[in-house]
């Protein structure tokens, strides 16, 4: 299967009535003009429903269900789209998943296991139950389908905001920027695809020219934290990044933490770490727009507890961005 702009748009038009269109936000934050994508609205708290819904519709299901591996987001997702179709589901986290994020999906009927220390033992773990079930795998990053289910997130925001230049992304795995570069491969769009520094794998990536393992650790690794990005992406971001359409930038967990109080104090919204670290690239000035850019910014979950936005210190005027980094 190919992923492009005909695949994308064939999962939007089988996925239409399982997701949500999910809305846009005009929001001026450190002096700049923003049009923030407001995707942790989505159906299970985060982009990912869009592409489980793509892959069970595509593929059909046995009746041995379906079968994830998940720092959290995409086993909700995937909870929540079997549980639509009528179908068992087993999700396999590792350890280091948030307590709200287990709820999520428990919440949605799906049976959770604990798979090990770390995704890659817990999407193990995944694999080997469902060559025992038969059930149907769903990979959270590295499947056509899923792939082409995120993409419709690009399609829907260039239907809503037709003039953006530039998008900020977050990145884990690969799923989410390896939409967006499918999307917006011969669209002139720029792409900003940001990491945390402790999950840093598309920058290894690009580095080595292939995906190679990478560190995973800090605040946001429950939901970026993939050891390598997935190999059915990496060539879309890889011909993007080779045009200078595609720009990596890492940043420091403080810096996404100071875009989680940001989000909160001026808009209310309540971003886990993942889907504030698109915004981090901006307000700590990792990443400047060029003159005349219009920036659209990804908020792409909110699966926390929505307490621990308290616990990162009382509320403070917003800082100014930082000097422009180069690139």
């Amino acid at each position: 299967m190919s992923i492009d702009r005909d695949a994308i748009a064939a999962a939007a038009r089988r996925i239409a009535g399982d997701v949500r269109r999910t809305p846009t936000l005009e929001l001026e934050l450190a002096g700049w003009p923003l049009t923030l994508k407001l995707e942790q609205l989505q159906l299970a708290g985060s982009f990912k429903p869009r592409g489980a819904f793509n892959a069970l519709r595509a593929a059909g299901a046995p009746a041995a269900g379906v079968v994830a591996a998940s720092g959290g987001n995409h086993g909700a997702a995937v909870a929540a789209a079997a549980a639509r179709l009528g179908l068992p589901a087993e999700i396999f986290v590792p350890e280091i998943t948030a307590p709200a994020k287990r709820a999520r999906i428990a919440g949605f009927g799906a049976r959770l296991v604990v798979g090990g220390a770390s995704y890659d033992e817990a999407r193990q773990a995944s694999e080997a139950r469902a060559a025992e079930t038969g059930a149907l795998r769903v990979h959270a990053y590295d499947q056509a389908e899923v792939l082409a289910g995120q993409g419709t997130l690009f399609r829907e925001w260039e239907e809503q905001a037709p003039a953006l230049t530039h998008l900020l992304v977050a990145v884990g795995g690969g799923g989410l920027i390896g939409g967006a570069a499918a999307w917006h491969a011969e669209s002139g769009v720029t792409l900003v695809a940001v990491e945390p520094e402790g999950c840093p794998c598309l920058a290894h990536a690009l580095r080595a020219g292939r995906p190679v393992p990478a560190p995973v650790g800090g605040i946001a690794a429950d939901s970026l934290g993939a050891r390598q990005v997935g190999a059915l992406m990496f060539p879309l971001a890889a011909r993007l990044h080779a045009a200078r359409r595609l720009l990596p930038v890492t940043l420091p967990d403080e810096a996404i933490r100071a875009a989680q109080r940001a989000l909160w104090r001026e808009a209310r919204i309540a971003a886990e770490p993942g889907g504030a670290t698109a915004l981090a690239a901006l307000l700590s000035g990792a990443w400047t727009p060029p003159p005349g850019a219009r920036v659209g910014v990804l908020v792409c979950g909110a699966n926390l507890d929505p307490a621990t936005l308290a616990e990162h210190g009382p509320e403070e005027a917003m800082p100014p961005p930082r000097a422009p980094a180069a690139g």
